[in-house]
């Protein structure tokens, strides 16, 4: 027993010693230490060693693999349009915000049933080609259909189906849109449809870079591995840009409905 004890004393030096020491060949065991404890020891330390470097390596390699990727455009216009791609997922981020402006907000505006579609036996259209849509005060919307008087009836029904919590009341060609008291209720109803805008955003992203990804793979007999992988690795930065955007937009639109 004092004879091991003896020996495990020397084992945190062995254990602090470095890798190149390592090479050099552990220290010789203390001449009282018997053979066999000596050869646990040097494999206590040669697997501590192991696990520090493949660490290393591992840490290394995530570090590596997190680097930006940014490819020139003019490279690679062969195999994919880099800046259509940028365009088309930023065009998605522009209609979130054009969603949040236009339809979210707890501020009573004649926008909020601009584009209210309406179904009549000539086909779809938005509110705002059909009637004149006017704010009497801040808690009255005055829809007028006096140049398609025919459609006063589809135009109210869209109305009150919007999920804007709307109620209009009809009044000859005039249609009345009293605007409800902003509730606890009304604002989390908002803020959910912010939410579920955001998911269908990103899913529309999520199409973009997916289609990107197909166009450079097409071309995988004809350009070497590493491009592929590169090109591939940018699409998705230039996605994972894009869905932080929404991410910024969702989390101040919530903010605000909220209040």
């Amino acid at each position: 027993m004092a004879l091991a004890l003896r020996c495990f004393r020397h084992l945190p030096s062995l254990l602090h010693r470095s890798s190149f020491a390592a090479r050099r060949g552990l220290p010789r065991a203390p001449a009282a230490c018997p053979a066999l404890l000596l050869d646990g020891c040097r494999q206590a330390v040669c697997q501590m060693l192991l696990t520090r470097q493949l660490a290393t390596k591992k840490a290394k390699g995530k570090g590596q693999s997190q680097a930006k990727v940014n490819i020139s455009a003019a490279l690679v216009e062969d195999i994919i349009n880099l800046e259509e791609t940028s365009e088309d997922m930023q065009a998605v981020v522009e209609a979130l915000k054009e969603d949040f402006s236009r339809n979210l907000s707890v501020r009573t505006s004649p926008g909020v049933l601009d584009q209210i579609i309406v179904v009549t036996k000539d086909g779809k259209f938005p509110l705002n080609q059909l009637g004149q849509i006017s704010q009497k005060s801040p808690q009255l919307l005055i829809v007028n259909m006096t140049n398609f008087p025919e459609s006063t009836a589809a135009a109210t029904k869209a109305i009150r189906e919007s999920g804007m919590n709307l109620n209009p009341e009809v009044d000859g060609t005039l249609i009345r849109v009293p605007i409800p008291k902003v509730t606890r209720e009304h604002r989390e109803s908002l803020a959910k449809l912010a939410k579920q805008s955001t998911n269908k955003s990103k899913e529309a992203l999520r199409k973009v870079r997916s289609k990107s990804i197909n166009q450079v793979k097409k071309f995988k007999n004809k350009v070497s591995e590493d491009t592929i992988w590169l090109l591939e690795k940018q699409i998705q930065q230039m996605a994972d840009s894009a869905a932080a955007e929404m991410d910024k937009l969702l989390a101040a639109k919530t903010k605000e409905l909220l209040g």
